[in-house]
């Protein structure tokens, strides 16, 4: 009965965990880490081998058999993208897994952490095509259960609810890590419309998520998607050292170099303006580059305010009191524990122009509209297909259509996902107005450089 109450549970919150069986044998720790992410399962299975073949059932499709190229049909549904390396019949963020005697799939870092542009996957690019609430619900009712969610995983398509996935999983946990019998309020909110950052920012930062609140040394922060209700308590102790490797990994990874023609000319101009307008904020770049690590205050910066106030100072402090928050021992107390910040971190712009929509709610498109808040479209949609040709190399960011109206309620949800509308709670577009100031060659001229990063 027990395993019975948690297995649908454990379906849906059984992604971006840990490896549970096994290790590399090599010395190197990026190895071990690249290899932890690639090659092993990283959690129990989440569904059944079913579960993919089928997925076409829920589709509501009106035909009998799955479409022709079923892996590019399961790919282009959930906006999952091909594995930049050997990974079966399974797209990236998907894999085999077997827990005891239950063989089926599960999902893992990539499915959040993998994504694609001009026709390219890349390992720690953010996925900015994702409909995590479509993959969940399916794969579930593929699987005989009912696609009912504790809570909304994704509003938009491209966003997630991940700080809800934390707020919600530590609510089953002691602070040992033991399960609850009763789940403990932690002021679980889902309406904060989450742009997942590119991994390979964390190599400047002294802290990390959207408001700084975490330390960028810890391991164990990274450890807190790995709580499905089937993980045992003693397992995140014994799976320290592969985190840690995991971490060694990310912190190898550098951008992908821009794609397309640069006016290195109009760069140097843009790398004046940079400098002037933007890097005490952002930073510097080059060989001796420079990074303040700054938490802009929330009345200053002006964007969105629900991530801000969505991860509440109670759920602060039970992560700190639990396993997670107790890593590392300092002269005041625990040197890696979780913080309450003013505002939101202003992120490196290393290879910022794959990176895609913007703000940390995904809400801005391209870079030109971070740089001219007047004409930031207010509702719009685009194809979620990451080919050149859905890249906009003028304005730096996706192509996107704009709409004057809502979806309607009629349509199907997977079709209202894909319409940003920022009238709607936690997508604001407002805010960063720091480059309304610029006259539009000007803005045009820090684009060409931002190329260059």
């Amino acid at each position: 009965m027990v395993a019975r109450k948690w297995a649908g549970v454990a379906v849906l919150l059984a992604s971006l965990g840990l490896p549970l069986f096994g290790g590399a044998a090599e010395s190197d720790p990026v190895t071990r880490g690249a290899r932890a992410l690639q090659e092993r399962a990283l959690n129990p299975p989440a569904w059944t081998a079913r579960a993919y073949p089928n997925a076409w059932r829920a589709w509501g499709t009106k035909t009998d058999r799955p479409p022709v190229n079923y892996a590019e049909a399961f790919r282009e549904r959930y906006g999952l993208h091909t594995a930049p390396f050997a990974n079966g019949e399974y797209p990236m963020g998907l894999r085999p897994s077997q827990f005891l005697l239950t063989r089926g799939i599960t999902t893992d870092c990539l499915l959040c952490h993998g994504g694609a542009i001009a026709g390219r996957s890349y390992i720690g690019l953010g996925n900015s095509t994702l409909d995590l609430q479509a993959l969940f619900e399916e794969l579930a009712a593929a699987d005989g259960r009912s696609p009912r969610l504790p809570f909304t995983f994704s509003n938009v398509r491209g966003t997630s609810e991940a700080g809800a996935v934390s707020v919600y999983l530590l609510g089953w946990r002691e602070l040992d890590l033991k399960m609850r019998s009763k789940h403990l309020n932690l002021d679980l909110r889902d309406d904060l419309c989450e742009d997942v950052p590119a991994w390979w920012l964390l190599k400047k930062k002294k802290t990390m998520y959207f408001t700084g609140a975490g330390d960028a040394r810890s391991v164990r922060s990274l450890m807190q998607f790995m709580m499905s209700p089937l993980t045992a308590s003693s397992t995140f102790a014994r799976e320290e050292a592969a985190f840690a490797d995991i971490r060694q990994f990310i912190l190898s990874l550098t951008p992908p170099k821009y794609p397309f023609p640069i006016d290195h000319a109009l760069a140097q101009k843009g790398e004046l303006l940079f400098r002037a307008n933007c890097a005490r904020c952002h930073g510097t770049y080059g060989e001796h580059w420079t990074y303040p690590n700054k938490i802009v205050p929330l009345e200053e910066i002006g964007t969105d305010p629900n991530r801000f106030y969505g991860i509440s100072e109670k759920f602060v402090n039970y992560f700190n009191q639990s396993w997670f928050g107790r890593e590392k021992d300092g002269w005041l107390g625990h040197d890696y524990s979780a913080r309450v910040t003013r505002g939101y971190q202003a992120p490196p712009l290393d290879g910022v122009w794959a990176t895609a929509p913007y703000f940390h709610n995904g809400s801005v498109p391209t870079v030109y509209h971070v740089l001219n808040s007047k004409p930031r479209p207010r509702i719009f949609t685009r194809s979620y297909r990451t080919a050149e040709e859905d890249y906009d190399p003028v304005r730096l960011g996706w192509k996107v259509d704009i709409l004057q109206h809502a979806p309607s309620h009629e349509l199907p949800a997977i079709e209202r996902r894909k319409v940003y509308d920022t009238h709607k709670p936690g997508r604001s577009n407002s805010g960063h107005t720091f480059g309304d100031e610029l006259s539009d060659s000007e803005r045009m001229a820090v684009i060409e450089y931002l190329k260059t990063l």
